[in-house]
């Protein structure tokens, strides 16, 4: 790990921990927006405390209706140039609903380093790290890729099990994979920890559409974990393929493979703001609060859970 990251990863930790403590406040409330707008005040107030020029590369979208750390907002005192993408709330909705799996979550890395994606939907295919390279490919149709996938593991297609988002965009694709008998795990919201999931023996892969930001913060998830993901883009107007020029995007396209999202070194912060298969949410426990947070960096593959107490 580079030696200014050294010095400061406990204290960009606290950027997760603060905004999970500010949106938990907003447990089952009912209330995205206020929920979202703490989450991203209390990381925005931590991160601008650091001593570096860090750069919002994936930030808060315009979907959410709330108070953005928008892209190309720089945050910190000044000092080594570094790429942040943050999620100040994974799943807004969750935590709206009083249910699990709610993060907070930020990646750092060099600068240059992060895929600059805006903020769009992207069709997205992850799977663990006991694979040959590039066996998946969204070119393929869906039920390609479980072959290939069950190929890989030498095990039947109907042995597989896959993450989806359950939305109406994806019905189509979850009855084409039931088809073939393979299991459909459905998912409200979350899919960050989901692609995670497939790093941890919680599914083979993970498969459709959500946010651009999402993907590249799953990728950096896998970075540093292990594990592969291939991306594309979704423009559904003009505006949007307007957006994605202004951005740098040349070929709508494209897949976009892991070592093109995160193309160096990254530490991977998650912390929980409610209890998930993952890591436990914000507790309070005689008048105090407690956390619990992963740190895990691509360079030595190490991953570490720590809890927290104020």
């Amino acid at each position: 790990m580079p030696d200014y990251l050294k010095t400061i990863i406990f204290d960009i930790t606290q950027a997760t921990i603060a905004a999970s403590i500010a949106s938990h406040s907003f447990f089952g409330l009912g209330d995205e927006k206020a929920a979202d707008e703490a989450a991203v005040e209390a990381m925005r107030k931590v991160l601008n405390k650091l001593p570096v020029s860090g750069k919002i590369v994936i930030g808060e979208g315009e979907r959410d209706v709330a108070p953005m750390l928008y892209i190309g907002e720089i945050l910190g005192l000044g000092g080594v140039k570094i790429d942040i993408a943050v999620d100040p709330l994974e799943g807004t909705t969750i935590l709206a609903k009083g249910a699990n799996d709610a993060l907070s979550v930020i990646a750092v890395s060099n600068a240059g380093d992060l895929l600059h994606a805006p903020d769009l939907y992207m069709d997205k295919i992850a799977i663990g790290f006991d694979f040959s390279e590039r066996i998946i490919d969204l070119d393929n149709t869906p039920i390609q890729n479980l072959k290939n996938i069950a190929s890989a593991k030498r095990s039947s297609i109907e042995d597989l099990s896959v993450i989806i988002l359950n939305r109406p965009r994806h019905e189509e694709l979850i009855a084409k994979i039931r088809e073939s008998n393979v299991n459909v795990i459905l998912i409200d919201d979350g899919d960050i920890a989901a692609v995670i999931g497939t790093t941890m023996g919680r599914a083979d892969a993970y498969m459709g559409i959500g946010g651009a930001p999402e993907g590249v913060l799953a990728a950096a998830a896998l970075k540093t974990m292990g594990g592969q993901i291939c991306t594309r883009l979704i423009t559904r107007n003009n505006l949007e393929e307007e957006r994605a020029k202004k951005m740098g995007v040349t070929d709508l396209k494209k897949q976009y493979y892991l070592e093109e999202m995160v193309k160096g070194d990254v530490v991977f912060i998650a912390t929980g703001v409610t209890d998930g298969w993952m890591l436990k949410g914000v507790k309070y426990i005689n008048s105090r609060i407690s956390t619990e947070s992963m740190i895990a960096y691509s360079g030595d593959k190490s991953l570490r859970k720590i809890t927290n107490s104020v």
